[in-house]
Formats: C-alpha cells, structure tokens, sequence
C-alpha cells in the first residue's frame, strides 16, 4: 500500500484561497440573528463566488455538474468547511442535500436526476432524508413505514422522525418497508415524495440539546413527520423499478462518504476549538503563571494535537482508499473515523471550555454552541457502539480461532526444533 501525503500546488491554492473565504467572508456570519430571506440574500453573491472558483457542489462528477474531485480532495475541503456552520450550503455540499444528490446521482433514473437531482445540485430546491423512526434507531432493519403497491401508485403509512430539514424541504426520499415477506435488507426501498403530497403531516420540529428553542420550518430543523396514505406515482420509487428492495444498498452508498464528510468537518470544527484553546492559554495568568505554563493545560494541548492528527490521519487514508476501491470495501475504515472522529472533536471542545472556564460557559463564545452540537455527533449516521460492533466483526473475520494458541512457545518450539532437525543436530556434533 503506497498513499502520497502532498497536494497539488493547484489543488493548494483552493484550499488556501477556501481557507481566507470562510474566515473572512462565512465565519462574520454567526454573529448575526439571521432569518431565512435575510441568509439567502446575503450567501447567493458568496455562492457566485464559489460557483466563479470551480468548487461548487465538488462532491458530484463534472458530468452533473459537480467538481468531480474524489474523496480526499472533498475531506481536505471539509476540513476547512467544517469551521463554520454556514459554511458546507455556501459551497453546495451541506447535508442532507449533499447525500440526497449524491444518492440520485447514483440510483436514480435519468428522468429522477432531471427532475430533482439538478435542481437540487443548482439549490434550486431543498431535500431531506427519512429514515430514522421512534423505535428503529440504530437498527434500520426494524423500519416499520410500509410502500404498498395501489395500481400504478404507491400507498406510504408510517411515523418517521429526525428527518433533517425536512420542515424546509421540497421533496423527501424516505425509506420504507416495500415487501415484509423478506429479509429487511433485501425488502426495503427509497420513494421520492414531494412534501405538499396530502397525506404528509409535518408534526414539528423536534427541539434538541444543540437547538432548544428551534422553531418549526426554520432551517436545520430536526422533523417528525406523519405519513397517512400518502399516495406517489410508481416511478416516484429511486431507481424505478431496479430500485425495488434496493432501500439498504442505496442507503449504504449514502451513508459511506457521508460520514467521511462529517468526520472531516469535526476536524475543521476541532481546529477551531483547540485554537481558542491555545490562545488563552497564553492569554490567562492565575496563580502565578499563565495556564500555557500549568502542566496539566500543557497535557490538553498535547493530546489534543496529537488527538487530532491521529484522526486527520486515519479520514484521509480512509478517503483515499474509498477513491481506490469505493465505500463498500472500506467499511472498516469508516466506521473507525465515524466513532473516533466524533470523541475526538467532543474532547478537544470540552477542554477548551475548560480553559476559559466561565467565559467558555457563555454564549459570549461559540464553544458552548459546538459542544452541544458534537454531543450529537456520536449519535447520528450511526451510534459509536454500532460503529464499533461492525468494525469488530470486521476485523474478527480476518482470523480463525485455535484451541492453542498459535503463538504457543512450547507448541513453536517443538515446531522449530522439527524444521532445524539437521542444522540442530550438525551443531551438536560440533560443540
């Protein structure tokens, strides 16, 4: 395995041009009370500007209208993206509309990549994915919605929630149970429904730790969703009819960059909070010195760095191998950074509001804001321990158990005393 560590000087140049872009022109943003109009109007002309630098919605091939860059050109943009909230919509890649365009992309028809696929690639339209249902969390394969084949219609009942944006979205691709009879994971499938579809019933948008005081049909909502006899043309199923019991195939093809994608704003996020981190501990003075001389914040600072590196470290390689062999294949390594990159940004944060003690306690910073959207963080696309069960049986799969074990030394030795027999035995003549 050879994995170069460079970037392309042309490559570099729109990094760095990204890096001063979210400093000075996105970041300005969070300091502002925003409602939706007035966001809209004040990031369309930064859109034009990324549209002008080729990075636009970089994650789709050039061919639809995407950058076409791969894995590890889009985590090390995330990177950068990750600082700020605002930051992935202004450049066309935010989720869920990311991995929405991704997956029509993918699965869709060419008739579903023209009627929704391209106006959600030009932001045109909004989209939302759901999934997850009260009850069936973590184990999709407990999914209870239910597609019902009416003619040349399709009848969806079912209780969805944490269906992101999806107060704000235009179309939902939700996920539901087309043929009970079956194994869940071939008897699942993805249906494209227009929200005003009677039969949809926004119920609210659910208030989290990170939102409390979310209003419903504001943007990065969390919705629960009612689905009573919503009633969708046949092809409005993903894929047409080679999409029937394709649900969890299209889910994991979704799911695998996405999270790649979120491990890497983490780090731009993590970043961000270790750079508070060090600067006050160079600006504070107590007790006789300032906390960059205390060996306990010389520790935070230390693990933390080394911490995050670790993580860069094992996203990128994970990237690159998804550009080598496709996500399917890098299971491992996805679920690896899906759990670690989550602890890791959860850390760095709580020790830089530890730093500024009260200070980093208000909304004076934006450190309590990030730590309670990382919280989440360890829950969503997946919970750590479901990511650390599938990556065990992963790796377990590469060995086979022995009744001795295969490092025995009595076993070796009598083992390597056959296999040297004649040099043993001419060394003992000779002694």
């Amino acid at each position: 395995m050879a994995w170069d560590f460079s970037t392309e000087p042309e490559f570099e140049e729109k990094l760095e041009w990204m890096r001063g872009f979210v400093r000075e022109e996105i970041e300005p943003l969070e300091t502002l009370d925003l409602d939706d109009d007035t966001l809209r109007r004040l990031t369309d002309p930064l859109k034009a500007q990324v549209r002008a630098q080729g990075l636009w919605a970089a994650h789709l091939p050039a061919e639809l209208g995407g950058g076409g860059f791969g894995q590890v050109k889009l985590g090390l943009m995330h990177e950068i993206l990750g600082r700020c909230i605002y930051a992935p919509s202004i450049f066309g890649n935010n989720a869920p509309d990311s991995g929405n365009s991704e997956l029509l992309a993918e699965g869709g028809t060419e008739e579903q990549k023209e009627r929704w696929m391209r106006p959600l690639l030009d932001g045109k339209i909004r989209s939302a994915f759901s999934m997850t249902e009260p009850g069936a969390g973590a184990d999709p394969t407990l999914l209870v919605t239910r597609a019902e084949r009416d003619g040349d219609e399709w009848v969806i009942n079912g209780h969805k929630w944490f269906t992101s944006n999806g107060s704000t979205a235009d179309i939902l691709i939700v996920m539901a149970v087309s043929n009970p009879d079956v194994h869940p994971y071939q008897g699942s499938s993805m249906f494209i429904v227009p929200v005003d579809t009677p039969g949809v019933e926004i119920v609210r948008d659910i208030p989290t730790m990170a939102e409390p005081h979310h209003v419903t049909g504001q943007l990065g909502g969390h919705a629960e969703i009612i689905y009573r006899d919503v009633r969708i043309p046949f092809d409005h199923i993903v894929g047409g009819q080679a999409g029937l019991g394709q649900g969890f195939t299209l889910a994991q093809k979704r799911l695998g960059p996405g999270r790649i994608h979120h491990a890497m704003r983490w780090l731009g996020q993590g970043q961000r909070a270790f750079d508070m981190l060090c600067e006050r501990s160079l600006s504070r003075y107590t007790h006789g010195s300032t906390l960059a001389e205390k060996q306990m914040v010389q520790d935070w600072i230390a693990t933390s760095a080394t911490e995050m590196q670790a993580a860069r470290l094992l996203t990128l390689h994970a990237a690159w191998k998804m550009d080598q062999v496709g996500a399917s294949k890098s299971r491992v390594e996805i679920a690896m950074i899906k759990w670690w990159g989550a602890k890791v940004l959860y850390e760095v944060i709580d020790r830089a509001i530890q730093v500024h003690g009260s200070l980093g306690y208000t909304t004076d910073l934006p450190l309590e804001s990030m730590y309670r959207h990382a919280r989440a963080a360890r829950i969503y696309d997946g919970p750590d321990e479901v990511h650390k069960v599938t990556l065990a049986r992963q790796i377990l799969k590469r060995y086979e158990p022995h009744d001795v074990p295969s490092d025995h030394v009595p076993s070796r030795r009598a083992a390597a005393i056959e296999k040297f027999a004649d040099q043993l035995d001419t060394a003992a003549l000779n002694s």
